[in-house]
């Protein structure tokens, strides 16, 4: 139930400046870097805004906005339009004005909204939700619009990351996979990621360097190089028997009862697509430039087309070494806070790994 603002001493130690208490648990927040505002949510479903010093020693207490029923699970502060923007578990995304504390508008989901992503400069909104979608919103003033919806995960969107310059949205999963998503070009998903073992819990895009970290519950931390042409991953085809030997499939009964067989399991080739047997796809194969990092089922045509260059890795993966629920990046000292649940906050250099600090200018990888 605290916030606590952490000051680096002259010995080199982290000591906490600030530490204040909430009247419930926090779970989530953002804070505003040019005018030293953070806004805190709750457990329930309040969002307290407070003012911080100059010195980092003191914390003001602004007010109070009742923005959700339930548990607020996100929030981005707007400082032009001096909105703040949030998501909770009571299905919903609510925009309020700051400088009235009075309720804008809100938006209802059929899941809980788990997390948001906001464009400030055309005032679309991106929110995930446990159902596995994420919805695209274009913001009014007291009212706003569904542009469209992307599906494409099998699990619970966990964490989302915007990148207004590409227009390029990624979304990590707990279906342990990463898309990322061409807005822009209105293409829809374009590159699955899959390099995780737990659900993806935070990512963060490096546009300088053309490169996605992103962690994952059981403490990975992955850099993915996207600066390279990859390939999309296709759409798994439907079929009622094998599209290489043509057995049939268990349930196409008038095939099975036509050649007196069994009908067989269907499988699908992650390389190709085709629906297949288990006896046309027996090998296995990684295949970086498609985003699978790990050994995946391919045909025996696409396994015997697989080059061993081809499975070069295109990310690099590091041990964080504690179950990681939140992670931050300072892109221009080339740091990241990666926080637990097991209650450590962790401060990494990344920039052996992003290769990038722009304190020190740029350095290829």
């Amino acid at each position: 139930r605290t916030i606590r603002v952490w000051l680096k001493r002259d010995s080199g130690q982290y000591w906490p400046s600030i530490y204040h208490t909430m009247s419930s648990p926090c779970s989530a927040m953002a804070y505003h870097h040019d005018s030293r505002r953070i806004f805190v949510g709750q457990d329930n479903g309040a969002i307290m805004e407070f003012h911080i010093s100059e010195d980092f020693n003191k914390m003001n207490f602004v007010k109070t906005y009742p923005a959700h029923q339930n548990r607020v699970s996100a929030i981005t502060f707007c400082l032009t339009s001096e909105w703040v923007i949030s998501t909770g578990h009571d299905k919903c995304i609510s925009w309020m004005c700051t400088r009235s504390g009075s309720m804008l508008g809100r938006h209802y989901f059929t899941s809980w909204a788990s997390c948001l992503q906001y464009d400030y400069e055309t005032r679309h909104a991106f929110v995930g939700d446990y159902s596995g979608q994420i919805t695209l919103l274009k913001l009014e003033q007291n009212t706003c619009s569904v542009i469209t919806t992307l599906k494409g995960h099998e699990g619970s969107i966990t964490s989302l990351w915007w990148d207004p310059v590409q227009r390029l949205l990624f979304s990590g999963a707990s279906d342990h996979s990463i898309i990322m998503w061409d807005i822009g070009g209105r293409k829809g998903r374009t590159l699955l990621l899959q390099g995780h073992h737990d659900k993806v819990q935070a990512i963060c895009y490096i546009q300088l360097t053309r490169q996605l970290v992103s962690c994952s519950a059981d403490g990975g931390i992955a850099v993915w190089n996207m600066d390279i042409s990859r390939e999309e991953a296709p759409q798994w085809l439907e079929s009622d028997s094998c599209q290489k030997c043509e057995q049939p499939f268990f349930w196409n009964i008038k095939q099975m009862w036509d050649t007196k067989t069994l009908g067989l399991r269907q499988h699908h080739c992650r390389k190709c697509g085709q629906a297949v047997c288990g006896k046309c796809s027996t090998k296995r194969s990684s295949y970086p430039i498609m985003g699978f990092e790990f050994q995946v089922r391919v045909c025996d045509s696409c396994f015997e087309s697989i080059k061993d260059e081809d499975r070069t890795s295109l990310a690099t993966f590091h041990e964080g070494k504690h179950n990681i629920s939140h992670m931050s990046m300072d892109i221009s000292r080339g740091l990241m806070v990666t926080c637990g649940s097991d209650r450590i906050v962790k401060i990494w250099d990344m920039t052996p790994v992003v290769g990038c600090s722009l304190a020190t200018g740029f350095s290829s990888r």
